[in-house]
C-alpha cells in the first residue's frame, strides 16, 4: 500500500468514525438524555411517596397519637391564653371593671367600640376581633398599675392606642384613654 492509498484509507476511517460518533452523540441527546431526566423525576416521587406511605404508617401507631395528640392539646391551651370564647367574651367587661376597680380611683367607662365592624371586613375564619374603648382619671402609678394588670389578664388584651390629656393649670388627675383589643373565637368555631 502507498503512502497516498494509506492517507485515505485512514482519512475515510476517521471520517466515518468521526460520522458515527455524531450520530452516537445526536442520538444520545434526543433519546437517552430526556429519559434520564425522567427517570430522575420518576425516582424524585418514588422517594417523595415512600416517605409519605412511612409518615402514613407512623401516625397510625398508637405513640405516635398520642403523642400527637397531646400536642394539639398543648396549642389548644395556648391558644386560650390569647383568644377568649365568644360566650365569655361578655364577662370580659366585668374583668377589666374588676381589674380597674382594684387599680384605679375614679370616673372609670368602658364600652364596646363597633363590636365586629372591622372584624367581619378582615378574613378571618375562626376568629373576631372585638375593640373596646376605655376612658379614667387616675394618676401615673395607679395607671401603671392597671396596665401591669392588663398585661398579665388571660387572654391576653391588646392596647392599640394610648392618650393621656392634662389641662393646663389643672391639678386633678390626667384623663387616660386607652384603645383596646381582644380576639373572640367565632360562634361556630368552639
Amino acid at each position: 500500500m502507498t503512502k497516498s492509498a494509506f492517507k485515505k484509507y485512514i482519512t475515510t476511517i476517521a471520517m466515518i468514525w468521526c460520522g458515527g460518533f455524531v450520530l452516537l452523540l445526536f442520538g444520545y441527546t434526543t433519546m437517552l438524555s430526556p429519559q434520564k431526566k425522567q427517570k430522575k423525576a420518576i425516582e424524585n416521587r418514588l422517594v417523595k411517596q415512600k416517605e409519605d406511605y412511612e409518615y402514613a404508617i407512623s401516625a397510625t401507631l398508637q405513640s405516635n397519637k398520642d403523642r400527637l395528640s397531646g400536642q394539639i392539646e398543648q396549642l389548644r391551651s395556648k391558644l386560650t391564653d390569647f383568644v377568649i370564647d365568644f360566650e365569655d367574651s361578655a364577662n370580659l367587661t366585668f374583668d377589666i371593671g374588676k381589674i380597674a376597680t382594684e387599680n384605679l380611683a375614679s370616673s372609670f367607662k368602658i364600652k364596646f367600640k363597633n363590636k365586629y365592624q372591622q372584624s367581619q371586613s378582615q378574613d378571618y375564619d375562626y376568629i373576631n376581633e372585638t375593640q373596646i374603648s376605655v376612658s379614667f382619671n387616675a394618676s401615673f402609678n395607679q395607671c401603671a398599675a392597671f396596665l401591669n394588670s392588663l398585661e398579665r389578664h388571660r387572654p391576653i388584651i391588646f392596647v392599640d392606642e394610648f392618650k393621656i390629656t392634662q389641662k393646663d393649670n389643672d391639678k386633678s388627675q390626667p384623663l387616660i384613654e386607652m384603645e383596646l383589643s381582644v380576639f373572640v373565637r367565632k360562634p361556630h368555631c368552639s
